[in-house]
């Protein structure tokens, strides 16, 4: 009954109205997850399709929901639990790994922007050199969305630089990080849901005993640790957008991708909004589990804080979506810019998408705002990754960077 109550109230568009502060993440997450309960019960408020405040009783009497009455153990059941914490966790986990494919994109952008290799990300550098799984993941997608890009090809012969920056030639390396920072936390995340965390729990044998199974510490450190690679991946991100606008890093780039130097300032103002964000994302990094405050008269001595690592998680996703969405406009207007040579026709694709949402290529300033706002929402309703991932269904598999034999020639060990 009460599983079943929950789906007619999701199906409906009733959610349970949870107020943000309150939990200490032990003895579960009490406060929130008690709120959840109330509506169910009929009590307290929910938020309609509307998104307006409206009493839960009132709501469920709308949509011919029953309340209902909470048997032995329910109760405890519902609220003496890790299942916000978890619950949070699990949803930046689906917009995390989406955001790990958005960085695999953007920093190629930037690669074909700011005329680097794609020379170091072939499969022979990674996997078998250094087997972090995540690290060959990124480099192969970005070898792959790269392919047959002219504008990679038109600086393969005669370029006089050595290698790229750490923020091109490095970003599999940061980027992969990530995914296997993902990978883990998604085994944590699984554990959790299989798991029973309320207490006293009723064995199979009848005896009913007390445990510490709603301690949040597992959730907590993993919610923590997430906040560390997201800012960090972030952080390149904003580097690789930064090197776009200096006209003496840029190859060639007009100074903050300009229409007319006289008079505009181009994608200046956007990069202090990245580096806003990636200062507040460096902040967000600080772990939240380490601080934990005693409560209920010395009962619960040691909490686990992992509501608030939720909570700072959250804002980071948030963050780090723009970040991106800055560099996806910096580099696509940057890409333009190196007209006649032609992007691939994976990057093409994203550039594409974004022109059609709203964001105008190059030409003099238009409020900013909007643009990154429009790419932001690109990036959220999954219409880049989709018309990228299309573009790449339809790469030749003969778009090879050159042989790594050929790199070495004339160039040391590392020629560009």
């Amino acid at each position: 009954m009460v599983v079943e109550t929950f789906v007619a109230m999701l199906n409906a568009g009733i959610t349970p109205a949870v107020r943000e502060f309150g939990s200490l993440g032990c003895s579960g997450d009490l406060a929130p997850l008690s709120h959840v309960a109330l509506a169910l019960m009929g009590e307290g408020d929910v938020v309609g399709t509307d998104g307006a405040l409206r009493p839960a009783g009132e709501a469920l009497a709308e949509a011919g929901i029953e309340p209902v009455e909470l048997r032995e153990k329910e109760g405890l059941a519902l609220v003496n639990g890790t299942e916000g914490m978890l619950g949070m966790l699990i949803m930046a986990l689906a917009d995390l790994e989406e955001l790990a494919d958005t960085v695999d994109l953007t920093a190629a952008m930037s690669v074909e922007a700011l005329l680097g290799t794609d020379r170091v990300f072939v499969p022979e550098l990674h996997l078998p050199l250094r087997p972090h799984p995540g690290q060959a993941t990124s480099a192969d997608r970005m070898l792959k969305i790269l392919a047959g890009s002219p504008i990679v090809a038109s600086h393969k012969e005669g370029d006089s630089r050595v290698q790229d920056a750490y923020s091109l030639r490095c970003a599999p390396q940061v980027a992969g990080g990530l995914r296997d920072t993902l990978a883990y936390v998604r085994t944590v995340a699984e554990r959790e849901l299989a798991a029973t965390v309320d207490n006293p729990v009723v064995l199979d044998d009848g005896r009913v005993s007390s445990n510490g199974n709603f301690h949040g510490a597992p959730v907590a450190y993993v919610l923590d640790f997430l906040a560390i690679p997201v800012a960090d991946v972030a952080s390149m991100s904003e580097r690789r957008t930064d090197r776009m606008l200096d006209p003496a890093r840029s190859h060639g780039l007009p100074a903050f991708l300009v229409d007319d130097p006289a008079v505009d300032s181009g994608m200046m103002i956007a990069q202090y909004t990245q580096a806003g964000l990636v200062s507040d994302m460096k902040r967000l990094a600080v772990p939240a589990s380490v601080d934990s405050i005693p409560s209920s008269a010395m009962q619960e001595d040691h909490v686990s804080m992992g509501w608030h690592a939720a909570r700072k998680l959250r804002s980071a996703v948030e963050n780090f979506r723009r970040v991106l969405a800055v560099e996806l406009v910096a580099a696509a207007r940057a890409i333009e810019l190196r007209a006649p040579l032609q992007p691939s026709a994976a990057t093409g694709a994203a550039v594409r998408v974004i022109r059609e949402a709203g964001v105008p290529g190059p030409g003099p300033d238009q409020y900013m705002a909007t643009q990154l706002a429009a790419a932001e929402q690109a990036l959220r309703d999954g219409s880049v990754l989709a018309a990228v991932a299309e573009a790449l269904a339809g790469v030749s598999a003969d778009a090879e960077p050159q042989d790594l034999a050929e790199e070495s020639e004339g160039a040391g060990a590392e020629g560009h």
